[in-house]
């Protein structure tokens, strides 16, 4: 996780934004300033991680409010249901967390 919010760092600064909002993204994405399409994203990352049975042709919708086109789109969930996935298979054979990670509250990723 870590070494994803280093390369998010870095992606922010070479198009010239605040680099701490790599930090305000892994606290907290809400209260990190994002633009409306990226919020758009995590608010379809964070449903689609913590309940993917209510997913509905709304949220797909939501995002192409957005400008996303379907192929973004496609990319984006599938994206998300890799990492949700790997971390899955993580859980499973108790891989252990960076030493810097602090352990997560609800027993999950």
């Amino acid at each position: 996780m870590l070494s994803h919010a280093d390369d998010l760092r870095v992606e922010i600064e070479n198009e010239g934004g605040d680099p701490k909002t790599a930090e305000r993204v892994l606290e907290e994405w809400r209260g990190a300033n994002l633009d409306s399409v990226d919020t758009a994203l995590c608010i379809y990352a964070e449903k689609l991680t913590h309940s993917p049975a209510a997913m509905t042709a709304t949220d797909i919708q939501a995002l192409r409010d957005q400008g996303l086109s379907d192929e973004a789109i496609h990319s984006a969930i599938q994206t998300i249901s890799y990492f949700n996935y790997i971390n899955r298979v993580a859980d499973a054979v108790h891989v252990e967390l960076e030493p810097e990670m602090p352990p997560y509250e609800d027993g999950g990723r």
